[in-house]
C-alpha cells in the first residue's frame, strides 16, 4: 500500500507536466465574427494545429470589442479588420508588428423591392445619400466591429449623420454580422455586410447585393501578437508560430482555398504591403 501510494505520488509531477504542456500548445485568437461566421476558421484552424500541435481557441467579437480582449491581455493573437485602430493598438504598444493577411469587400445589400433606388449604383456614398434621403430601413451592427467602423466612415463622406434616424429608419442591433443580416432579412431593410459572411448566409429571403464594386469598399485583415512584455502570461511563441503560419506560403494557400458554392471568400496578401485595391 505504501509502496502504491509512492509510486502515485511520484506520477503527480510528471501529470502536471504533461498538463501545463497541454495548456502551453492552446493559444486564444480574438477576431472578428466575420472570420468565424463565413466559415474560414472552420476550413484553416484544423490544418494549422494538424501542422503545428498548437490548439487555437477562438472568442468572435467585433473588431473594436476584439481589440479591448488584447488590451486586456485576454488573447495571445488579434485578428481584425479596421486597419487604423489596428495601428493605434501597435502605437499603444498592446501587440505588434501588425502583418496583412488577406482582403475581401463590403457589400451593400437591400430588399428586392429596393424603395431607394440604389441597385447597380457603383458610388457607395451616393447609394448611402439615396437611403438616407428615402428614410428607407437600415440596419446597422452598432457594435464597434471593422464593418461598423467602415459604416461609419461610409456614412460621413455620403455627408449623413446617420444619428438622426437612430430608433427610426435606422435600426442598431449591436450583434454580430449573421444576426445582423438576419434582422434585415425580417425587416427588409439595407445593410453593409462583409462579403465573406454574405456567401455563406442562407436566410436571404428576398435580400441581394445592389451595390458593389467601389474602392472604399475595400476591407483589409491583419494579424498581430499581443504584447508579452505588457502580459507575461501571453504564450508568445505558440503566437508568433500563428502569426508566422497565416502568412506564409501554406497558411495563404489555405485561405484562397475556402471557397462557398465555388467562390473565393477571402484573397491573401500576406506578400503584398499595399495590395490594388479591387476595382
Amino acid at each position: 500500500m505504501v509502496t502504491l501510494r509512492r509510486g502515485l505520488l511520484a506520477m503527480v509531477p510528471a501529470m502536471a507536466a504533461r498538463a501545463a504542456s497541454a495548456q502551453e500548445r492552446t493559444i486564444t485568437v480574438a477576431s472578428t465574427t466575420s472570420t468565424e461566421q463565413s466559415g474560414l476558421f472552420g476550413h484553416i484552424l484544423p490544418l494549422f494545429t494538424r501542422e503545428t500541435g498548437i490548439v487555437v481557441r477562438v472568442v468572435a467579437l467585433g473588431t473594436g470589442q476584439a481589440l479591448d480582449v488584447g488590451r486586456r491581455g485576454d488573447a495571445d493573437v488579434v485578428f481584425v479588420h479596421d486597419r487604423e485602430a489596428e495601428e493605434r493598438f501597435v502605437a499603444e504598444g498592446f501587440g505588434g508588428p501588425r502583418h496583412h493577411v488577406m482582403y475581401n469587400d463590403f457589400v451593400l445589400i437591400g430588399p428586392a423591392a429596393d424603395p431607394a433606388r440604389i441597385a447597380g449604383l457603383r458610388n457607395i456614398t451616393e447609394a448611402m445619400r439615396r437611403i438616407a434621403e428615402a428614410r428607407a430601413r437600415f440596419v446597422s451592427r452598432g457594435d464597434r466591429s471593422g464593418t461598423h467602423a467602415a459604416e461609419l466612415r461610409l456614412w460621413q463622406l455620403a455627408g449623413v449623420d446617420p444619428t438622426q434616424g437612430r430608433g427610426q429608419w435606422n435600426r442598431e442591433v449591436g450583434q454580430g454580422m449573421g444576426p445582423t443580416l438576419n434582422a434585415a432579412a425580417a425587416q427588409g431593410a439595407y445593410v453593409l455586410a462583409d462579403r465573406g459572411t454574405w456567401l455563406s448566409f442562407r436566410n436571404r429571403q428576398d435580400l441581394r447585393i445592389l451595390a458593389e464594386g467601389d474602392e472604399r469598399l475595400f476591407n483589409q485583415y491583419g494579424v498581430m501578437v499581443v504584447s508579452a512584455a505588457r502580459h507575461p502570461h501571453v504564450k508568445a511563441a505558440e503566437a508568433r508560430r500563428f502569426v508566422e503560419w497565416l502568412t506564409s506560403p501554406t497558411g495563404q494557400t489555405a485561405i484562397a482555398g475556402y471557397r462557398v458554392k465555388g467562390e473565393q471568400l477571402f484573397f491573401p496578401n500576406a506578400d503584398r504591403p499595399e495590395p490594388a485595391r479591387p476595382s
